[in-house]
């Protein structure tokens, strides 16, 4: 594929539509009360060469937040992870440290999966 037909990070390649304009999604996103949002916890190991990590998801609100609450989970457990895709990436097995840290914190509807 040559650069002048690369898709941009929103998926378009190309339109025949001389009055086509990229349409940003600018809605403000409220951040649920912790109390209300309801998260996920599962354990994974694919696509990760065997590694187990632990994935938080299921979080509704601001980038921000998501970073921020990423952060306050990894060091928590003191590991490394990243916040991906909407999704809290933490190496390692910590779904009961972290069950424990979310509910200690507000979020009661926080599931193991």
């Amino acid at each position: 594929m040559t650069k002048k037909n690369k898709p941009d990070s929103r998926g378009y390649v190309f339109s025949t539509d001389p009055s086509f304009s990229f349409e940003e999604n600018t809605g403000d996103i409220e951040t649920l009360n912790p109390k209300d949002q309801t998260l996920r916890v599962k354990l994974d190991t694919r696509h990760r060469a065997g590694k187990t990590v632990t994935i938080v998801w299921g979080f509704e609100g601001k980038p921000e937040d998501l970073e921020t609450l990423g952060k306050q989970l990894k060091n928590h457990c003191g590991t490394g992870g990243s916040v991906k895709d909407g999704e809290i990436i933490v190496q390692g097995d910590h779904r009961d440290k972290i069950i424990l840290w979310l509910r200690k914190n507000g979020y009661t509807r926080s599931i193991k999966s």
